[in-house]
């Protein structure tokens, strides 16, 4: 009996050694997953206002050549 009791507490501690390292190992995944979130959400940020002033500086590229167009169909003989 008291040879089953050790075998029995022995793979108890090593579920729990094992358990502890691997909810240490989990605790430190995710805090890894959460700053590649805000890594993402900030990279997300970033795109959004760039793209945003793509497209006002192509409005206004577009704007500044329509009155150059405007200009030289003014000269034209």
């Amino acid at each position: 009996m008291n040879k089953y009791q050790a075998i029995l507490g022995a793979a108890a501690l090593s579920a729990t050694v094992l358990a502890g390292c691997s909810s240490a190992s989990l605790d430190e995944l995710n805090s890894k997953v959460d700053a590649i979130a805000a890594d993402v959400d900030a990279l997300k940020a970033q795109q959004s206002k760039l793209a945003n002033d793509v497209a006002f500086v192509k409005s206004d590229a577009a704007r500044a050549n329509e009155r150059l167009d405007n200009l030289a169909r003014r000269y034209k003989k």
